[in-house]
């Protein structure tokens, strides 16, 4: 049983470091505008690699006349469904062998087995967004999928480490909670500016095209899709309201710090200065990232980097919560 724990346990650290570079493959392919590639799922103008020879490109043009062959766009998207598809794969093994050790009370079974729905609900998400034209709202959606996954593997390697002790409330603990919710709200905030091409509507900073307080469009900033609109490529949004998206990621990025600044202290009195130092250094490299991104221009790597940090910080704030669970603070 311990060899199979021990399996199980490097399992799920494999499971997590695919996962986190399915998220960074995603963030990439999403930045590039890669994300209708393929115009087909799942696989690419019906083949399963992109097609590259020229009777091959002929017969991808003739069956999808609207979107012509552009290897350097169909690349991406394709090695990103093969990393994805390989972490289903793993995630499925962790549910059948969570579920052949379900006796074993050291190891989590809830877990394993709501990551093979969410997996599956994630491909889903990955159909739709090419079906539906990289609709909004489905690739905030997708985006979110991937940091949820990435979040559960990553608490399922800490519960087998930890042998699935159950964790004790506490105060701080708390207050981690509600770190982690301020958090996701954020990295929300972050996949839907993203998703309506809102990142660099706004140039300066801390200005918004020069205002501390720029026109806002709350009720466009969140209008789901156009009717008629087969693609949001690019977006689908009006000026006002792709500045007030941008807008409000920026105020969740600054009631994010405060808050996190607040909790770092918090543990730093209660002697846990590791975790706190861990926290601030991340939280300050996310914050450099976010405004590189406005005053350069999205540069691809700054902007991929903002993703990845982004899911780092998630995973922080995953790691405190559990382990002042564990402590009871």
């Amino acid at each position: 049983m311990a060899s199979k724990k021990t399996f199980l346990y490097r399992l799920s650290l494999f499971a997590l470091l695919l996962a986190g570079v399915v998220v960074l493959l995603g963030a990439y392919t999403r930045l590039v505008d890669a994300g209708l590639g393929c115009p087909d799922w799942p696989g690419c103008y019906g083949f399963m690699t992109v097609p590259d020879s020229h009777e091959e490109i002929q017969q991808a043009e003739a069956a999808y006349p609207h979107a012509p062959v552009e290897a350097d766009k169909a690349w991406p998207e394709m090695v990103h469904r093969y990393f994805a598809g390989s972490l289903g794969l793993v995630i499925a093994l962790l549910a059948l062998l969570a579920i052949k050790s379900r006796h074993d009370e050291s190891i989590p079974l809830k877990l394993p087995l709501a990551l093979a729905v969410l997996v599956v609900f994630q491909a889903a998400l990955g159909m739709w967004t090419v079906t539906l034209g990289l609709l909004p709202v489905v690739v905030m959606g997708h985006l979110l999928g991937g940091f949820a996954t990435l979040s559960l593997l990553l608490l399922l390697y800490l519960k087998i480490r930890d042998n699935n002790s159950p964790p004790t409330a506490g105060l701080l603990r708390t207050l981690a909670i509600i770190g982690l919710v301020i958090v996701v709200i954020q990295v929300t905030l972050g996949g839907w500016t993203s998703a309506n091409y809102a990142a660099i509507i706004c140039t300066d900073f801390p200005t918004c095209q020069g205002l501390m307080l720029p026109p806002l469009d709350f009720v466009g900033a969140f209008q789901l899709h156009t009717e008629g609109l087969d693609s949001y490529l690019g977006g689908h949004l009006g000026n006002d309201a792709r500045v007030t998206i941008h807008w409000l990621h920026r105020l969740g990025a600054l009631i994010t710090t405060i808050y996190l600044v607040f909790l770092h202290v918090k543990l730093m009195q209660a002697g846990f200065k590791k975790m706190a130092i861990w926290l601030m250094l991340v939280l300050l490299v996310q914050v450099t990232l976010g405004i590189s991104n406005v005053v350069y221009s999205l540069p691809l790597v700054v902007a991929v980097a903002h993703n990845g940090v982004a899911a780092l910080l998630l995973l922080t704030m995953v790691t405190i919560t559990h382990r002042l669970g564990r402590s009871g603070a």
